[in-house]
């Protein structure tokens, strides 16, 4: 395989695992941090890093935007719930130090 159909393929995969984020709006970021150990905010930061490497200029906002599929604070506000307490708790243990 050459390194441009790798990347080709690479880039579907991450357009497909976005697109499987954006319609499963029910999926909290902390279910995922929990059970995955990373979640929307944790690609964001990836996709931006990338931006960056490339010699890129792109902020934090900017990139949610591109995973989200909209503004961060509008996906908050249409889609984010309170963690509960045993998400909360779950959270710390498994992730010491955030």
């Amino acid at each position: 395989m050459t390194d441009e159909t790798t990347l080709k393929l690479e880039a579907a995969a991450f357009r497909r695992l976005r697109e499987h984020l954006q319609t499963r709006t029910d999926v909290q970021n902390i279910d995922l941090m929990n059970l995955a150990g990373f979640c929307r905010n944790c690609l964001s930061n990836w996709y931006q890093e990338a931006a960056e490497e490339a010699g890129l200029e792109m902020d934090k906002a900017q990139a949610r935007e591109i995973v989200y599929g909209m503004p961060y604070e509008e996906w908050k506000s249409k889609h984010q719930s309170e963690a509960t307490d045993e998400q909360k708790e779950k959270f710390k243990t498994s992730h010491p130090g955030h």
